[in-house]
C-alpha cells in the first residue's frame, strides 16, 4: 500500500506529532536543531508508508527544512530581543548563505538517495564525536572581512542544506573561532538560522515539483501533513525543554544526545541500504 493510498491514517500524524514534540524538547533543553533527528526518523516512516526509494532521503531532508523555519523565526527573534545577535555580521554573510543553500538543493536532487544518505550520516557521526568530547575551537583569529565572511557562508549553507540543519553546529564554532563571544555567537548563528531555512526549503520544494513518484500530499520535496504537524509541536515543547534544561544535568545528556545521533545516522543507512 502507498502512501497516496493511505493519506490519513491516524498512525502517521501520531507518529509526526510525537517527533515534532520530542524535537522541540530537545532543542529547548539543548539548544540542538532537529535536523539530525528529524532525517533519519522521517526516512524510516516514509519507507513504512510506501514512499519509493529514490526519493527517501530527498523528502526527509526537505520536509526537515522546512519544519526548521518555524522554530528558527522564533529563535531569532528571542536572541534578538535580548540583544544577542550581530547584525553587522548577519548582514555581510546571509547573501552567500542563501546562495550556498539553495545551490546545495540543486546538488542534492542530483544525488541518489544512498549517498545524500552516506554523507548525512558521516557528518552526522562527526558531530556526535564532537559534542561527545565536547570539543571547541580556540578563539585564535579575529573576523574576516566581507570576502572571508561570504565564503564561510557558502559553504555553510551548502552543508546546512545536505543534511538539513539550521547552520548552528557550523556557524558556532566558526564565530567562536574568531573571538566571537559563545553568547553573541549563539544569537548570530540563530539569526542566519532562518535564511538556510528559508532557502533550504524552498529550493527543495523547487527541484522536487513535478517529480513522479511523489505523495499527493507533498509539495515538491516538502511533505505537508509532516510538516504541519512537526513544526507547530516542535515550537509547544520549545519552552518545556528549556525549563528543564535548568533542572536536569545538561552535560550528561548532550553525551546521550550525541550518542543517539550517531545511532539515528547508522539507522539511516541501514534504513536506505535494506529498504
Amino acid at each position: 500500500m502507498t502512501i497516496e493510498e493511505t493519506p490519513v491514517d491516524p498512525l502517521w500524524w501520531l507518529a509526526y506529532l510525537a517527533l515534532g514534540s520530542f524535537v522541540g524538547l530537545m532543542a529547548g533543553m539543548l539548544g540542538i536543531g532537529g535536523g539530525g533527528i528529524m532525517v533519519p526518523i522521517l526516512t524510516f516512516l516514509f519507507v513504512l508508508q510506501g514512499v519509493p526509494h529514490e526519493h527517501l532521503a530527498h523528502l526527509a531532508l526537505g520536509t526537515a527544512m522546512a519544519a526548521i523555519v518555524p522554530s528558527a523565526s522564533a529563535s531569532l527573534w528571542s536572541h534578538h530581543r535580548h540583544g544577542a545577535v550581530n547584525w553587522h555580521v548577519v548582514r555581510l554573510i546571509t547573501p552567500a548563505i542563501l546562495a550556498g543553500t539553495f545551490l546545495a538543493t540543486f546538488i542534492a536532487a542530483l544525488i541518489p538517495t544512498r549517498g545524500l544518505a552516506v554523507f548525512f550520516a558521516c557528518f552526522m557521526v562527526l558531530m556526535s564525536l564532537q559534542m561527545f568530547a565536547n570539543l571547541k575551537p580556540r578563539p585564535s583569529r579575529t573576523l574576516p572581512g566581507a570576502v572571508g565572511l561570504s565564503g564561510a557562508g557558502f559553504g555553510i549553507g551548502g552543508i546546512s542544506a545536505l543534511v538539513a540543519i539550521g547552520g548552528g553546529s557550523l556557524t558556532v564554532p566558526f564565530l567562536t573561532w574568531c573571538n566571537v563571544r559563545l553568547p553573541q555567537a549563539i544569537g548570530t548563528s540563530a539569526a542566519v538560522g532562518l535564511p538556510i531555512a528559508l532557502a533550504g526549503a524552498l529550493g527543495y520544494l523547487i527541484n522536487g515539483w513535478g517529480t513522479a513518484g511523489l505523495p499527493d500530499a507533498a509539495w515538491g520535496y516538502v511533505y505537508l501533513p509532516a510538516l504541519l504537524l512537526m513544526a507547530p509541536f516542535s515550537i509547544l515543547t520549545a519552552p518545556l525543554g528549556a525549563r528543564l534544561a535548568h533542572r536536569l544535568p545538561v552535560a550528561l545528556l548532550k553525551r546521550v544526545f550525541a550518542v543517539m545521533l550517531m545511532l539515528l545516522a547508522l539507522q539511516m543507512l541501514y534504513t536506505v541500504f535494506t529498504a
